[in-house]
């Protein structure tokens, strides 16, 4: 596995001008400071239609495999974004995953901050904004980021406080991986490929969980807690306690995503893209916060191995269907991003061949 430094101190040199969102919210602010307030053509729009998307894809995984493959289908090429039910997960580990989480985040910052670094190869990361020594604006969320598969290579390194932290997260972190790994059989079949494609490298995969902290903000319409982009992954698998997350349909309108009992919401990023040849698109996506509640979400980005190139599935290369995608890795993306503020689409289109 390429640059991700096992043995690296975490705390970085600029980490005495860390200020997390979570900070300023506890000082009782009524404002947010100037360097969150987002340019006029950026920020959430209220007079937009923010109701939860009604009619979001959903993917029953009790049906018959035909059915499955269906409902995927569907989903894939009309959104990019489904929610999936009877998966399996049991809804205690959904939510032994959601408190644990909140517990890191409640915690005291110098606790938190033996975790901090700005390196994006850094296995297990806490941090704010979404790259702030290189955001030229920031955005109020405050994040823990780590490595999660294999699990044995990554789980000594991730928090020991809270004490059962790494109980409770490694236990959703093993079911979301298998999850995904089954997800993408029917992902594969509902393109034509044989549902083993890829399998190895889709079993040793990364798989990055982002537990996210969105905490409560006193001036929510001027600011956001990610900007719109999509992942570069193959599958996100997120699991919300509260409603924030938005997704942007094809004609670039946003909806809420509800929050559903039991239920997990998945994603296509831009590998899935790649792979399929642009059949699939990956999904823009962004977080708004609230004055009201503090929003949590766990984010489990599941791709190939770091170094691993993957471009589109000959199969679905033919004459009628020209390449247009050149071959990228996570790693590609890691520099991408350590180099240059995330926006919309901006990897995904340094991948595509202009026919």
């Amino acid at each position: 596995m390429e640059k991700v430094i096992l043995g690296e101190s975490s705390v970085s040199s600029n980490s005495s001008s860390f200020t997390s969102a979570t900070t300023i919210t506890e000082t009782g602010h009524t404002f947010i400071p100037k360097r969150y307030v987002l340019p006029p053509s950026q920020r959430p729009d209220g007079t937009l239609d923010l109701c939860p998307y009604t009619f979001l894809p959903i993917v029953d995984l009790s049906l018959l495999r035909p059915q499955i493959i269906e409902q995927v289908l569907l989903a894939c090429k009309d959104l990019g974004f489904f929610k999936v039910v009877n998966h399996g997960i049991p809804q205690s580990v959904m939510k032994e995953a959601l408190d644990v989480a909140s517990e890191f985040f409640d915690l005291p910052n110098e606790e938190k901050m033996n975790l901090y670094s700005t390196n994006v190869y850094t296995p297990v990361r806490y941090g704010t904004s979404m790259n702030q020594s290189k955001d030229k604006a920031c955005f109020w969320r405050d994040f823990l980021k780590h490595y999660s598969n294999p699990i044995s290579s990554f789980i000594d390194l991730w928090p020991s406080n809270p004490t059962s932290y790494k109980k409770k997260m490694g236990d959703y972190a093993r079911e979301v991986q298998k999850l995904h790994e089954q997800l993408m059989e029917v992902v594969l079949e509902s393109l034509g490929l044989d549902p083993n494609y890829l399998h190895e490298e889709i079993a040793q995969g990364s798989q990055v969980m982002a537990i996210n902290s969105y905490p409560t903000c006193p001036e929510p319409d001027l600011t956001l807690g990610l900007p719109p982009h999509t992942d570069f992954g193959l599958l996100t698998i997120i699991l919300q306690n509260h409603l924030g997350l938005q997704i942007m349909d094809k004609n670039e309108k946003w909806h809420s995503v509800p929050v559903v009992e039991g239920a997990l919401m998945v994603q296509l990023g831009d590998q899935l893209e790649v792979l399929s040849n642009g059949i699939y698109k990956s999904i823009v996506h962004r977080a708004i916060v609230n004055s009201e509640k503090q929003r949590i979400s766990i984010a489990s980005i599941h791709s190939l191995a770091l170094e691993k190139k993957i471009g589109p599935a000959p199969e679905l290369v033919d004459e009628k269907n020209m390449l247009s995608y050149r071959e990228g890795s996570f790693n590609d993306f890691l520099d991408h991003i350590s180099g240059e503020d995330i926006t919309q689409k901006n990897y995904i289109d340094k991948l595509k061949i202009n026919q």
